[in-house]
């Protein structure tokens, strides 16, 4: 078994699902149950896939949830656009967020690069 809290990868992703539930609680309260419940739970599945690959014993298994984290972050990536697009989101936090997106992209990349 891996420890999931010594991955960078991890901590990014951690820090954007943070990052989301901030966010998003000052979009329009008739989002609650669209674009809201989606990038939430699109933002929480990358650290969860992150946890649990890193609890299955072989290989194989560990890279298919690192690939199933990052199709999620890039979801998340895509609606935090969304958002940004349709208005929800403060312009002075959009280059924060989108630089942690990019990094998170880049680093869970080159450990599932890595493990191929």
């Amino acid at each position: 078994m891996r420890d999931h809290t010594k991955l960078r990868a991890f901590e990014l992703a951690d820090d954007i699902a943070i990052l989301i539930y901030k966010v998003t609680k000052d979009f329009p309260k008739e989002e609650i149950y669209g674009l809201v419940s989606q990038i939430r739970r699109a933002a929480v599945s990358v650290s969860s896939n992150i946890v649990e690959g890193c609890a299955r014993n072989s290989q194989t298994e560990y890279l298919r949830f690192l690939e199933i984290a990052f199709a999620s972050l890039r979801e998340t990536h895509y609606q935090f656009g969304l958002a940004i697009r349709l208005g929800y989101i403060k312009e002075s936090i959009v280059n924060e967020c989108n630089m942690k997106f990019i990094e998170a992209e880049k680093v869970l990349g080159a450990l599932i690069r890595s493990l191929r």
